[in-house]
């Protein structure tokens, strides 16, 4: 989950703050605008991952109004719970063993046979994008499909009217739920091509981000505990549950000089930043409440500065506290 923030405005994570300064709803035109217009401006994006915020749609609600209320766009990708099948709570059976509820007439099927699914994948991007103004998320080409969150967003300069790109940013499904775990070669195809099309001298840093980490984390992983590369984080609790497979998707990225990182989640007690080739992969940090795990939760910040170019990158705990920051690009 990424929400991106149009301006220099951190938000404390659990701290109301009446001071917030409203701005205007930013237009759908997947370009994403400095809030400043000088030299040096910033622009900060905050990384949401694993919300893990239940069945119940009102939890979504609030958990992007803090959002809605200070007109700070966001986009979103899918996980791998987003659209699993649906579970049985066990207190729905009776003694008999069968559940005393009736089906809702979008899940029932063959006349009096009932039987629930999740919620697909469409259907949630879908409402999303009808629900709210300020989200940048997309469906992604249709040939992609049944991933769906596939689509690339642009932060723009400060000057010159907003028309240089600073940085482009990536959003890929990596699966899981209703189908494996992977980015597949079709999405790397997509990427290829997208990129090229974009960014074809690759003279625009750009990031990536997706849910289940690649392969290349457990690479990584592993010369971290021996020693061979130097990683920043606060948590190593956990081995690295990847991708269910490799189809090409980290080989395009090794040969793009202009990749500078790449975002996941997935691991709840992981919150690393290593090298890896000429970029760096990184975790988040367990934001939601939901899930596995006690770890204090946070959210990872990345803060893009437009002349002359940087990009870093921190941890924000819920208390207020921060830790881990480190430069991905200068």
């Amino acid at each position: 989950m990424v929400w991106s923030a149009d301006g220099p405005h951190e938000k404390q994570l659990g701290v109301p703050d009446d001071d917030v300064t409203l701005r205007p709803a930013p237009p759908r035109d997947g370009l994403l605008r400095f809030a400043g217009g000088s030299r040096g401006s910033s622009f900060k994006v905050a990384l949401f991952a694993d919300l893990h915020f239940g069945e119940n749609a009102l939890y979504w609600d609030q958990a992007i109004s803090p959002t809605r209320a200070r007109n700070i766009s966001w986009a979103s990708l899918f996980g791998n719970h987003d659209d699993a099948r649906f579970e049985w709570p066990i207190d729905w059976f009776s003694s008999s063993g069968i559940p005393q509820i009736l089906c809702p007439s979008a899940n029932a099927f063959d006349g009096d046979k009932c039987t629930f699914k999740g919620t697909t994948r469409l259907e949630l991007t879908r409402n999303e994008m009808i629900r709210n103004s300020l989200s940048h998320t997309g469906f992604g080409p249709r040939a992609l499909w049944p991933s769906v969150s596939n689509y690339v967003l642009t932060v723009v300069s400060p000057k010159n009217d907003h028309k240089s790109a600073v940085m482009l940013m990536y959003f890929l499904d990596s699966g899981g739920g209703s189908y494996p775990g992977i980015i597949s070669t079709v999405q790397a195809e997509w990427f290829h091509n997208k990129s090229q099309e974009v960014n074809p001298d690759s003279s625009i840093p750009e990031v990536v981000f997706w849910h289940i980490p690649s392969k290349a984390y457990k690479e990584v992983a592993k010369k971290a505990a021996s020693g061979q590369t130097q990683c920043v984080g606060s948590m190593f609790q956990e081995t690295v549950a990847s991708q269910d497979a490799e189809m090409g998707m980290m080989k395009l990225l090794k040969k793009r000089p202009s990749v500078k990182a790449i975002f996941v989640g997935h691991n709840h007690g992981l919150d690393w930043c290593c090298p890896y080739e000429k970029m760096w992969l990184c975790y988040a940090r367990h934001t939601g409440y939901g899930g596995y795990g006690t770890w204090p939760r946070g959210a990872r910040i990345l803060e893009i500065i437009d002349e002359p170019f940087s990009l870093k990158s921190w941890i924000r705990m819920e208390n207020g506290s921060l830790h881990s920051e480190v430069v991905l690009a200068a």
